[in-house]
């Protein structure tokens, strides 16, 4: 299976384009425009049919969205003067992944744990609680190893939480999305290529339809 990476650089003066990058709600904005861009005829759920995982990223040049799908994306299909895009496989990124190469790596996530019933008794806890400070850094520490990496460096940073109705119209307009999220950047040692792949393909927590669990890796410096 072919993977592929497309970057959009949004111009802002498009109101499409300023309403899908800003806000607590840009990301539920941004998941349909995404998914757009694909069949519409892909079932119940497209966005796995698909492997459509994104992330908005802040640049000093301004906003940009890295989409990865399993199929290559209709570009044709954003609004006139949305911005500029390109599309290219992963594949041989993905093939050129071997135990021991160090990367450098990029995710936005939305870590959680989920207590027990009894735990969620006695502390009054929802269903699931969201992680930040150390305990997100531990999240994304076993996160690591079940993606077959050991970890080297890690930077952390919470993000504003994606947060707004699922849908316009009908029961998704009574049903709230709220995602918090950090992202973590650093650099790791591939233990388990093939693991690896699968995570990268698969992405990482919750939220992958609103801008979560994107993966993104490079060789370090040095190590190309």
């Amino acid at each position: 299976m072919t993977l592929w990476l497309t970057r959009v650089v949004p111009d802002l003066r498009s109101a499409d384009a300023r309403r899908d990058t800003r806000g607590p709600g840009g990301a539920i904005h941004l998941h349909r425009r995404l998914m757009s861009l694909f069949p519409s005829d892909a079932g119940p759920d497209p966005r796995a049919r698909f492997g459509v995982l994104f992330r908005l990223e802040d640049t000093p040049t301004g906003p940009q969205i890295l989409l990865q799908s399993s199929v290559e994306p209709a570009l044709d299909r954003l609004p006139e003067n949305y911005g500029t895009s390109l599309t290219r496989p992963l594949t041989p990124l993905l093939d050129a992944l071997k135990p021991g190469l160090t990367i450098r790596y990029s995710c936005v996530a939305s870590p959680v744990r989920k207590p027990g019933a009894t735990t969620r008794a006695l502390y009054k806890l929802p269903p699931v609680v969201s992680l930040t400070g150390k305990a997100a850094d531990e999240w994304w520490s076993r996160q690591s190893d079940a993606s077959g990496l050991k970890p080297l460096t890690l930077h952390s940073q919470p993000l504003d939480a994606v947060q707004g109705q699922r849908g316009a119209q009908g029961p998704a307009a009574r049903q709230r999305v709220r995602h918090a999220r950090t992202r973590f950047d650093g650099t790791a040692a591939i233990i388990d290529p093939d693991l690896l792949r699968t995570k990268i393909t698969e992405g990482i927590g919750r939220g992958k339809p609103y801008g979560c669990g994107l993966l993104s890796i490079a060789p370090a410096r040095g190590t190309a």
